[in-house]
């Protein structure tokens, strides 16, 4: 009997955007998250980027409490534009103990 896969859908907790780690940006995905806020590419990569661990290219940048900065009061900033690694979050790929987090 072929098991069955469950598909989670979004409830917009948010709670995955507070989980630190890195989210690595592409530049067709840097271009449509500036244009969605209204800036220049440049602009939105100092302001909203931080070069990566193994710098290896660019990440989303994080607050103190390790948060992604498009968070604002507990929605995505960027939701319609947002990154491959988030769209695919928890059903493409996710993390040890994101059950006890995501409310999805």
């Amino acid at each position: 009997m072929k098991e069955e896969k469950i598909y989670y859908d979004c409830q917009n907790c948010g709670n995955c955007c507070r989980w630190p780690g890195e989210v690595p940006v592409g530049t067709h995905e840097i271009s449509r998250m500036a244009e969605h806020l209204g800036y220049t590419d440049d602009d939105f990569i100092e302001h909203f980027t931080r070069l990566r661990k193994s710098r290896s290219g660019l990440t989303l940048a994080q607050d103190e409490q390790g948060a992604c900065v498009l968070l604002e009061n507990n929605l995505c900033s960027v939701h319609p534009v947002k990154t491959a690694q988030c769209k695919g979050f928890p059903n493409r790929w996710n993390f040890t103990g994101w059950r006890q987090i995501c409310e999805a």
